[in-house]
């Protein structure tokens, strides 16, 4: 691969997926203020169309190409600019909104076509043909958005035996117990969730026990419970993400779980807002607290930094990350900054 730098410390660089088709720059390189969180926009590469969501593993960066035909690309950001590593690999599926990195495999979740995509990581970093395409069934009761499956988003669990593809078109997570040595996945099982409220993603509790899965049609979380030893996931009921009485629409996007499992964020497009929920001891239970705006408009993304003290917002119309500095108390967010991103999508750091 491409030249390492040697003087950069872990979580000091971030990179920002985008919409090239609504104007964005592809995948932004951003270097990370350590002292302030601000970004600072050092450099993009528009080789991969529309790169929605983003996953990094060591100096490889790993991209989906959120198009009709679908794609997955690898890069290699261990020098200063993104170089892509071999040609981006048809996922055999359609609109690719997320991906994962398992042992020996990138799978993608592809939305339209409603299926999860393994490609095989060759020993340079770079996708072989997609090796596994694993079909999703089904529908729900919101005609509109669930009159078939849609994989939105796939997540290797704690512990790297399972990944879980959250699908928003039947209400269902599946799960899939992934092969040790080869990380391939194999269907294992599926848990229905309550029907219309289309799931759209899911985080995991730090102690490995808990779940909670952020639905998009109806603006609430699921808390469930998750057996890590059989591959068992249990609903134990939803929580709102909007105070009560809030005008809508509201499509919740993204959820994010505190280090230390005290608090839940969930942003909240729509009404454009990061909601802040405290969680008990044990994290069955979810208690919404308050709502932030997001600092623009849309939040399609929100993420910890890896000190787990600010949050970061990709506002996808708005065209901006916004940073937020965390209240260790109360975990409500404090607006830092912000940092202009066109059609963004997703931010990692690195």
């Amino acid at each position: 691969m491409g030249g390492t730098d040697t003087g950069r410390a872990a979580g000091t660089r971030a990179f920002i997926g985008s919409f090239t088709s609504a104007g964005g720059r592809g995948i932004l390189c951003a270097d990370v203020d350590p002292e302030t969180g601000a970004l600072t926009v050092t450099g993009a590469t528009d080789a991969l169309p529309d790169p929605s969501y983003l996953a990094l593993a060591g100096p490889v960066l790993y991209a989906v190409s959120e198009t009709e035909e679908g794609a997955a690309a690898a890069f290699d950001v261990s020098g200063a600019a993104p170089g892509q590593l071999g040609a981006p690999r048809p996922v055999r599926g359609a609109a690719p909104t997320h991906l994962a990195v398992a042992p020996g495999h990138v799978l993608t979740a592809n939305y339209t076509s409603g299926s999860v995509s393994a490609l095989p990581i060759a020993a340079d970093g770079s996708l072989g043909a997609a090796d596994a395409v694993l079909q999703h069934e089904g529908s729900g009761p919101v005609v509109d958005r669930q009159s078939g499956p849609h994989a939105h988003q796939v997540l290797v669990a704690p512990g790297g035996r399972w990944a879980t593809a959250v699908d928003l078109g039947t209400d269902s997570v599946r799960i899939y117990a992934l092969d040790p040595a080869t990380g391939a996945p194999r269907p294992h099982g599926e848990t229905a969730l309550k029907p219309g409220t289309g799931p759209r993603h899911l985080a995991f509790h730090p102690s490995g026990s808990h779940a909670y899965v952020l639905n998009e049609l109806e603006p609430t979380v699921t808390v469930c419970r998750w057996d890590g030893e059989a591959g068992l996931l249990e609903p134990l009921g939803e929580a709102p993400v909007v105070a009560a009485g809030t005008p809508g629409p509201s499509y919740p996007s993204e959820v994010v779980v505190a280090p230390d499992g005290r608090f839940l964020w969930a942003a909240v497009r729509g009404v454009d807002t990061l909601a802040v929920l405290a969680l008990d001891p044990s994290g069955e239970r979810a208690e919404f607290r308050a709502a932030v705006d997001c600092g623009g408009h849309w939040p399609r993304d929100l993420v910890l930094d890896p000190s787990g003290r600010r949050l970061y917002a990709a506002n996808e119309r708005s065209g901006d990350v916004t940073w937020f500095d965390v209240d260790p108390e109360t975990g409500i967010p404090r607006r830092a900054g912000a940092v202009e991103a066109p059609a963004a999508s997703c931010v990692v750091f690195g």
